[in-house]
């Protein structure tokens, strides 16, 4: 067979793959692609895919925010290609896509903070993880329960949503199995948290630190005003200022904050496609520079060479 007929079937072969009625497969550098987040990385994920579709005009990303078990659900029902969450798939996860002859890809991003915010009136800003475990048991329900409180009125605990990883996020910690009796209140996102805390002095919230750990960008200014961000103690007697930490960029990457949680890219992508284009930006690329940015610990550090002349 000569080279033109190889040629002539080959093309013939593109020309009938491309008449198939399905659409091109996207790639790193274009497409659209569904990603389903956790509502508490919206700054975070926003930005990075921001940042992305800067590199490559033709990548599209249409995320969908939503409670971190609704996210993964939307991922596992291939309602979305990828899930930034803070946890891995379950046993009964992978076998959904197991079932489907899915190969799961799991990478770990960062290391974030679940921030406790009170109300800028409220001087009790500092607390051991003892004492909130206890907040949590029903054992401490005032705030001048608290050793060296001065604020009266019981505790009112806020989160973002009954399903949020926020809240899953602390009930693991203390291996809490019923929240009944507790104050808890539930607002609709992050930001709702911290404005519900802005105009109620005896509110304890719990947003994702991202949303006010990024000292460049103007709404971490708004969002941050009239407000303190706890400092958490590990030790159940500490005995200076020095043993509280608060859970920005240096104590989350020597691990020192309690409240420290990973950042997980879940993908279900099954060819080399948009998700791993993303993801390869954030830890091979300058996305960890806006992990950076917004004060959380990047898994992989961007490594900057600098030349010195004489």
């Amino acid at each position: 067979m000569t080279k033109l007929k190889i040629f002539g079937l080959l093309l013939i072969a593109a020309l009938l793959g491309s008449c198939d009625g399905k659409p091109p497969l996207d790639n790193p550098a274009r497409g659209t692609i569904v990603i389903a987040a956790d509502e508490s990385f919206r700054p975070l994920v926003t930005q990075l895919t921001s940042a992305y579709s800067g590199i490559y005009p033709d990548a599209h990303f249409k995320v969908i925010y939503k409670p971190e078990q609704e996210a993964i659900n939307l991922m596992l029902k291939d309602s979305a290609r990828m899930a930034f969450t803070t946890r891995l798939l379950t046993a009964n996860e992978k076998a959904v896509l197991n079932q489907r002859k899915i190969v799961g890809a799991s990478t770990k991003l960062a290391t974030d903070g679940v921030a406790l915010i009170i109300n800028q009136t409220n001087t009790d800003s500092l607390m051991t993880i003892d004492e909130l475990k206890q907040v949590f048991t029903g054992k401490i329900k005032q705030w001048s329960q608290l050793k060296g409180g001065n604020q009266s009125g019981p505790i009112t605990l806020v989160f973002d949503n009954n399903n949020s990883s926020n809240l899953e996020f602390v009930l693991h910690k203390f291996e809490i199995k019923n929240v009944t009796g507790l104050r808890i209140f539930t607002a609709k996102s992050n930001r709702e948290v911290i404005d519900f805390v802005r105009q109620n002095p005896s509110a304890l919230g719990f947003i994702g630190v991202n949303w006010i750990s990024d000292g460049d960008e103007p709404l971490t200014a708004e969002l941050s005003k009239d407000l303190r961000v706890v400092g958490i103690s590990p030790k159940t007697n500490p005995t200076e200022r020095a043993d509280y930490f608060q859970p920005f960029q240096e104590d989350l990457g020597m691990q020192r904050y309690p409240l420290r949680r990973p950042v997980y890219a879940l993908s279900r992508e099954a060819h080399p496609g948009l998700a791993g284009g993303l993801v390869n930006y954030v830890i091979r690329d300058a996305g960890s520079l806006i992990i950076y940015k917004l004060g959380l610990w990047p898994s992989v550090p961007y490594n900057r060479e600098v030349n010195l002349r004489k």
